[in-house]
């Protein structure tokens, strides 16, 4: 029997109190239930990458450290409260800041946190750590050391530190004010970053919700180096591995919600629809959106509820843009399908997917039977090239074959007018419509692009029925019968 089962079996109260004196984790669990009487506690492995950030943070092993993840998911009490609370239970001497946007959040975490300091079974565990004194929301220990209380812009004089919690620096209605978010940034940078009293071993931890491109995540992340960023979205874009422990990592899938059994994935999607995809974007997902839009702006989105009924002219057009090849990282293989009347583009559909190679074609030739495309656009590279050999031998399917003659960036940009003119539809109501929304405006800044791509090439599409008509417009003024006859025989290859 092991030392630790020896403890455990023979003072299972002195066992539980050592646990809590070195492991975060069951500390945080004991202060949960201290702070939130009645109420589940309902652990996750979100929380366990947090609680691992920030044992590198004790450890020494990290000193700036951002976190990102969605509102209501215990950030403010692992790190503003529970963290605070276990380091000085540790080391009594430490001088920690906790830094907020408004001064009753602020009360609100020091309210808590002298709750817990000063609880029996937390004096129990760390008995040399007592409360001196306390003054409004600052505690001071007897040993000298403190949690004390300020908001973002304070001035800080004379005051110096380990440890800055920064926790939620802007409210999500003030960072859209560019003065509000200079005024963040320019205080961390002028005034935060020398309170600390060494600069080699003091701690700045961020823990927010991203609310703007330009908030400090982002100004930190654009203007500074040395950062580790653990960032949570609410709903996974990627494969991603993510450490929870040392040796420990948590292999999290591409659509995953952050914690099921809290916010389902379903609760997670009815409230992208509530909030709109922008907030979604930021605040859930950690992926900002440029106010507005980038090239395309949010104004210019038109929308259907059923497509115009289909004429002769009408054309249906599939744009497929193809991933290298299937893996974790690498990009989705996406496919639009367009409804074209005359200069309008309405769009029916958006499959999305990573796919084998065998799946993506087989994929290919089910939306082109389901859809019975008049063309189907492919750009001619890579994978492409072999999918349009494929359906072109599969079936009655018209291939085009894309070049590729501009840079993605460049490619949007040529299409920029058709939205801006009112001419792209998109249904009002389709499960895909908020991420394709959210990768449009946040282009060439976000993430991934290949739905963008795929608009692009459909948007770029011109065919060869396009030139006919206009040649048979031209004629129709000089030769108005056999205009008609050819206007007729060119809609019916159609």
């Amino acid at each position: 029997m092991t030392a630790s089962k020896r403890i455990a079996k023979d003072n299972p109260k002195d066992f539980y109190r050592s646990l809590l004196r070195t492991d975060f984790e069951q500390f945080l669990h004991r202060s949960f239930r201290e702070l939130n009487p009645g109420a589940d506690y309902m652990p996750n492995w979100h929380m366990r990458a947090i609680a691992h950030s920030l044992e590198q943070i004790r450890s020494g092993e990290i000193t700036r450290l951002i976190i990102n993840l969605p509102p209501r998911y215990l950030k403010s009490m692992m790190t503003s409260v529970v963290f605070p609370a276990f380091l000085l239970g540790q080391n009594p001497r430490l001088k920690i800041f906790g830094v907020s946007y408004a001064d009753d959040l602020s009360a609100k975490h020091a309210s808590d946190f002298r709750a817990l300091v000063e609880s029996d079974w937390y004096r129990d565990v760390f008995p040399k750590m007592r409360v001196k004194r306390a003054a409004d929301s600052d505690i001071f220990t007897t040993q000298r050391g403190f949690r004390r209380s300020t908001t973002v812009n304070s001035a800080l004089t004379g005051l110096g530190g380990d440890i800055f919690i920064i926790d939620d620096p802007q409210k999500p209605i003030d960072a859209q004010s560019e003065a509000n978010r200079n005024r963040v940034n320019s205080w961390f940078s002028n005034t935060l970053r020398s309170r600390l009293d060494n600069k080699e071993t003091g701690v700045i931890i961020l823990v927010m919700q991203r609310v703007h491109m330009n908030d400090l995540t982002g100004h930190l992340l654009e203007h500074s180096d040395g950062w580790t960023v653990l960032n949570l979205p609410a709903i996974a874009e990627d494969d991603e591995e993510i450490s929870i422990g040392t040796g420990e990592i948590y292999k999290r899938k591409a659509g995953e919600a952050l914690h099921p059994a809290y916010e389902s994935l379903e609760t997670l999607r009815t409230l992208q629809r509530e909030v709109g995809s922008e907030v979604f974007a930021a605040q859930y997902q950690q992926a900002p959106v440029p106010s507005g839009g980038a090239m395309i702006r949010r104004e210019w989105f038109k929308y259907y509820d059923f497509p115009p009924p289909r004429t002769p002219d009408s054309r249906i057009i599939q744009s497929w843009d193809t991933a290298v090849k299937d893996g974790t990282r690498n990009d989705w293989s996406v496919c639009t399908t367009w409804q074209v009347e005359g200069k309008h583009f309405y769009l029916l559909n958006v499959s999305r997917g990573r796919f084998e190679y065998p799946q993506l074609r087989d994929k290919a030739i089910a939306l082109g039977q389901a859809f019975n495309p008049h063309t189907i656009l492919v750009e001619d590279a890579m994978t492409g090239a072999g999918l349009i050999q494929e359906l072109r031998q599969a079936g009655n399917f018209n291939m085009q074959a894309v070049k590729v003659e501009h840079n993605k960036a460049n490619r949007l940009w040529l299409q920029q007018a058709k939205f801006e003119a009112g001419l792209v539809h998109f249904p009002r109501s389709e499960p895909w419509l908020k991420d394709l929304e959210t990768e449009l405006l946040m282009f060439p800044q976000g993430k991934h692009d290949d739905q963008v791509d795929s608009v692009s090439q459909a948007l770029a599409f011109k065919s060869t029925y396009d030139v006919t008509l206009s040649w048979v417009d031209k004629l129709e003024s000089i030769m108005p019968d056999e205009a008609k006859i050819w206007g007729m025989y060119n809609r019916r290859l159609w």
